[in-house]
C-alpha cells in the first residue's frame, strides 16, 4: 500500500482570495481542509507603537489607515475615547453629521465587501455594480474633507468643517463632451446636502440589483448556504460581533446596545441571520445597507433644519479660524501651540467602542498626563474573526475556504495594525 499522507499547501499571500497579506497555512486532505492556520504580521505598521509617540491630533490620520475601507468609523473611535477622557461633548450638529458619515461609511465598506466575495466565489458582474455606487460615496468623502480615502475630518470637539455648500463639478475634455459633462453634473448643482439625499433617493433600487443577481441565484446559494456555519453560543465565545454575530442570530449591536452620538434618537432596526452561515452573513449585510440609508436619510433631514456650530469654542482643543489667526495675537498664539505641542490629557483611562462596519472598533487609552499617550490598544474586529477561521473551514473543501474569507470581510491594515 502506498503511504497516503496529507498535503500542507500555502494559501497566500499572493492569493487572488487571500484579501492582500494573509499567509493561509492549510493542511489537506485531498481536497478537504484538515486545518487551516493563519499567519498574521506581514502589514504590521506599528501603528500603536507610533501613537505613543505623538501628540494626540496626529494620530487621527493613523487611524483612516487602519481599516482602509471604513476610514471615518475608525476615526470615530479614537476621537470618542479622546473626548470622554477630556470629558467634552461636541455640538449636536456635529453629532449628526458624523452618524451621517459613518453610515456613508458603513455603506461604503459593504459594497467595496459584497463586489470582492462575489468576485472570489465567481461573480464578476456585482463587483462592477458596486464600484459604480463607491464613486458616489467616494465624492461624497472628496468634497466634506478634500480626500477621498484617508480623512482626517473627525477631530476631539466635532468635525474639522460644516458640508460645504457646493459639489464640484466634471469639466467638458477630450474625454467627456459637453453633453456627457451636464448628464455627470446634473445631480451636482446644489449643495453636498443634495448630493447625498440623491443618492439615498437611488441607493435602494441599486441594492434590489445586486439582490436579483445574488440571492436567488442558485450557483450562489450553492458556495454559501450551509458554508462556515458558527453557531451563537461559539460566536460568542470566540468574540465575533457585527455582521458576524449577527448573522448568528445574536441581536448584538454597540449603536442600539451602548448608543453614542445620537444613535438613540434616530429609527433603524437590527437585521439578524437564523443559520449562521455564509449566505445568512450576506443577507445582513444586505439589509444593514438599506438601514443605513434610512439613517442618513434623517440626519440630512435634521441637517438641513439645524444650522449651527460643528466644533467647539475652546482654543485650548480645537484650533481658531484662519481669519482670527491672522489678525488677533492670542489666536496666533493658541494655534502655534495647539500644532507643536498639542494638548494634555487628565492622567486614567479610557475604553470607547464603535459599532464599526465589520463589528466593534474599540480604542483603549491610558493617559499619564502628557501631550501624548502612554499606550494605545486597538481592538480590531477583523482580529477575532480571522481566529475562528480555522474553525469555520474544518471539513470543508478548498474552494469553501475562499468563501469564508470573503464572508469575514476581513482588511489587514487592523489586523495586524
Amino acid at each position: 500500500m502506498a503511504e497516503i499522507r496529507n498535503y500542507t499547501i500555502n494559501f497566500g499571500p499572493q492569493h487572488p482570495s487571500a484579501h492582500g497579506v494573509l499567509r493561509l497555512v492549510l493542511e489537506l486532505d485531498g481536497e478537504t481542509v484538515e486545518r487551516a492556520d493563519p499567519h498574521i504580521g506581514l502589514l504590521h505598521r506599528a501603528t500603536e507603537k507610533l501613537a505613543e509617540s505623538k501628540p494626540y491630533n496626529q494620530s487621527i490620520p493613523y487611524m483612516d489607515r487602519l481599516d482602509y475601507v471604513s476610514m471615518m468609523c475608525n476615526e470615530h473611535g479614537y476621537v470618542l475615547a479622546l473626548e470622554k477622557l477630556l470629558g467634552i461633548e461636541p455640538p449636536i450638529r456635529a453629532q449628526y453629521i458624523r452618524v451621517a458619515f459613518d453610515e456613508i461609511t458603513r455603506i461604503l465598506n459593504h459594497l467595496l465587501w459584497l463586489g470582492a466575495h462575489a468576485l472570489d466565489i465567481g461573480a464578476m458582474t456585482v463587483f462592477l455594480y458596486a464600484f459604480r455606487e463607491r464613486e458616489d460615496l467616494m465624492d461624497m468623502y472628496e468634497a466634506v474633507s478634500g480626500a477621498r480615502m484617508h480623512a482626517a475630518y473627525y477631530r476631539p470637539g466635532g468635525v474639522y468643517r460644516d458640508l460645504p455648500g457646493s459639489m464640484p463639478r466634471y469639466n467638458a475634455s477630450k474625454w467627456h463632451n459637453e453633453k456627457e459633462v451636464e448628464r455627470m453634473n446634473r445631480n451636482r448643482q446644489g449643495s453636498l446636502l443634495d448630493f447625498i439625499e440623491d443618492f439615498t433617493n437611488r441607493f435602494p433600487a441599486y441594492v434590489d440589483e445586486y439582490e436579483t443577481l445574488l440571492t436567488d441565484n442558485r450557483i450562489w446559494k450553492q458556495r454559501t448556504v450551509g458554508i462556515g456555519v458558527v453557531s451563537p453560543e461559539r460566536a460568542l465565545q470566540m468574540g465575533f460581533t457585527g455582521p458576524m454575530i449577527r448573522g448568528s442570530g445574536i441581536e448584538w449591536d454597540l449603536r442600539k446596545k451602548q448608543p453614542y452620538e445620537v444613535y438613540d434618537q434616530l429609527d433603524f432596526d437590527i437585521p439578524i441571520g437564523v443559520n449562521g452561515d455564509c449566505y445568512d452573513r450576506y443577507l445582513v449585510r444586505m439589509e444593514e445597507m438599506r438601514q443605513s440609508n434610512h439613517i442618513i436619510k434623517q440626519c440630512i433631514e435634521w441637517l438641513r433644519n439645524n444650522p449651527g456650530p460643528v466644533m467647539l469654542d475652546d482654543h485650548k482643543l480645537t484650533p481658531p479660524s484662519r481669519e482670527s489667526m491672522k489678525g488677533d495675537m492670542e489666536s496666533l498664539i493658541h494655534h502655534f501651540k495647539l500644532f507643536t505641542e498639542g494638548y494634555t490629557l487628565p492622567e486614567g483611562e479610557v475604553y470607547t467602542a464603535v459599532e464599526h462596519p465589520k463589528g466593534e472598533f474599540g480604542i483603549y487609552l491610558v493617559s499619564d498626563g502628557t501631550n501624548k499617550p502612554y499606550r494605545l490598544k486597538i481592538r480590531a474586529p477583523g482580529f477575532a474573526h480571522l481566529s475562528g477561521l480555522d474553525e469555520m473551514s474544518r471539513g470543508h473543501m478548498l474552494a469553501d475556504v475562499v468563501a469564508i474569507i470573503g464572508t469575514q470581510d476581513i482588511v489587514f491594515g487592523e489586523v495586524d495594525r
